[in-house]
Parts: structure tokens; sequence; C-alpha cells
């Protein structure tokens, strides 16, 4: 990477599956412009598999583990050497895990809140300084920043703390050009409930809420960014949802979140 001429570039967290990997799909097909994509997972083989469905595209495959503080040290350093002037960055990288909380791994937990918070928010302020007017910020929250949810108790406060960020900086970036969106999708069948541990015909709330399509949440709220909206919540079902949490106390609200 390093002594390339600067090129128009979409950063994403969490692109080696997933969300993150349809994300990539819909800033092609929104922003022609973009010529290079830093794609930033775990899984290097992963993200070199998508780096070849795309030839016509410079694609960086950048192996970091975001909860680490080293990788925000080495991310910084990769943005200082190749100046690239980014038009997106989507935080996608998190986890959840469905455990009581008494009874849970404490790494774990801790390793939640690294990523999910301060990644987020440190890739957030590595790239601001590269980013050009009219770019866009977009911050993968989820319905769980609507209310608790008992038994995933530190995934719902991290995404709380997703949704509470993106709106400050929404109005704090406007005048500098930049657009912030923080996404709040509903369950989508992905690795996320494999990774949470989340017991399949068990859970009281995962089982019976319906499922939305990653694809249509990547394409949508990237479209709603650049209309400038504050929050993207996909299906009338989880708008509602929102709106609920908004009227009614989180104690009465917590006897069906559970999971």
């Amino acid at each position: 990477m390093k002594g390339e001429t600067a090129m128009v570039t979409a950063v994403i967290t969490g692109a080696s599956g997933g969300l993150g990997r349809e994300y990539i799909n819909a800033v092609i097909a929104e922003y022609p412009s973009v010529d290079a994509f830093w794609l930033i997972a775990r899984r290097k083989e992963l993200l070199k598999e998508i780096a070849g469905e795309h030839p016509d595209k410079t694609i960086a495959a950048i192996s970091l583990d975001l909860s680490e503080e080293e990788s925000l040290d080495i991310f910084e350093q990769l943005l200082k050497e190749n100046t690239p002037e980014i038009k997106v960055l989507i935080n996608n990288a998190g986890f959840g895990k469905c455990e009581d909380f008494f009874s849970s791994n404490r790494r774990a937990q801790t390793d939640m809140v690294d990523l999910n918070c301060r990644a987020l928010m440190g890739m957030t302020r590595l790239c601001l300084p590269y980013m050009l007017d009219d770019s866009l910020i977009i911050n993968v929250s989820s319905i769980a920043a609507f209310a608790p949810t008992p038994r995933m108790s530190v995934y719902a406060a991290t995404k709380s703390f997703v949704l509470s960020l993106s709106k400050a900086l929404h109005d704090e970036l406007r005048p500098r050009g930049i657009k912030v969106l923080a996404v709040c999708p509903g369950p989508m069948d992905t690795e996320f409930w494999r990774v949470a541990n989340v017991p399949e015909g068990r859970s009281r709330l995962i089982d019976k809420l319906p499922r939305v399509s990653a694809p249509e949440v990547a394409a949508r709220s990237l479209k709603a960014a650049k209309r400038g909206k504050l929050v993207y919540t996909n299906s009338f079902f989880y708008k509602l949802y929102r709106l609920i949490g908004k009227l009614l106390p989180h104690g009465f609200l917590m006897q069906f979140t559970e999971i």
C-alpha cells in the first residue's frame, strides 16, 4: 500500500462476512467514484477471497484484531503512510455473547466493550482527518440499543453507546460536510448467532423475531446515510419497537427482551 497515489477510499471493518461483506457491494453500487477499499477483519484469507471477486477495484486486505489497542496504532500508521481520501467509513466490526453476566467469561465481556465501543470510536477519530467533503460514517448499532436486554446485557449496552455517539457526531460533524448514521438492524441470518451462542430453540425472544435481509440493510442504510438521516431501522416491525422503546418503561420491556 505504501507509496500509492491517494485514491477515493472506503474503509469497512468486520468486512469478512455477513453485513460487512454486503456493504462492499452496496458501496460499489452507490459510489462508483470509490476506487479503493480498505477491508479490515481478523481472517485475512476471507478478505483475500473477497478481493478476488472485485478485480476492477484496488482492495487492501488488512488483517487486524481491533479489540487490541496495538491494532489501532497499526491502522494509524497505515493512514499516515498512504493518506487516503476516505469517502465512506463503515464501522461494522462487533460481536455479542448470550450468557448470564454472573457466570460469564470476563475476557469475552471486556473484549466486547473494546471492539464494539472503543475500536469504533478510535477508528472514527483516526479516519476523520482523511475524510472528504460530503463523506459518510455508518456505525452499525442494533435494535438492542433501544432497550436493555437481559442475558445480552453488555452487548445491548455497547450498542446503546454506538447509537448515542452516532447521534452526537451527526450534529457535531455536519458543519464539516460529514454525515453520520447509526444503523439499528433486526436479527439477520449471519455468523453473529453462532458466535453469540444463542441456544437455538430455547430463546423465548430471538426464535419469534422476524429476520431481515443483510443485503437490503446494507443498500438501504447507505442510501439513508446519503440523505442525511440520523438513524436507520429496517422494517415496520422494528421501527415500531424503536418507538415503543422510547415510550414504555424499560423495566416493563425487559420482561419481553430477555434472551
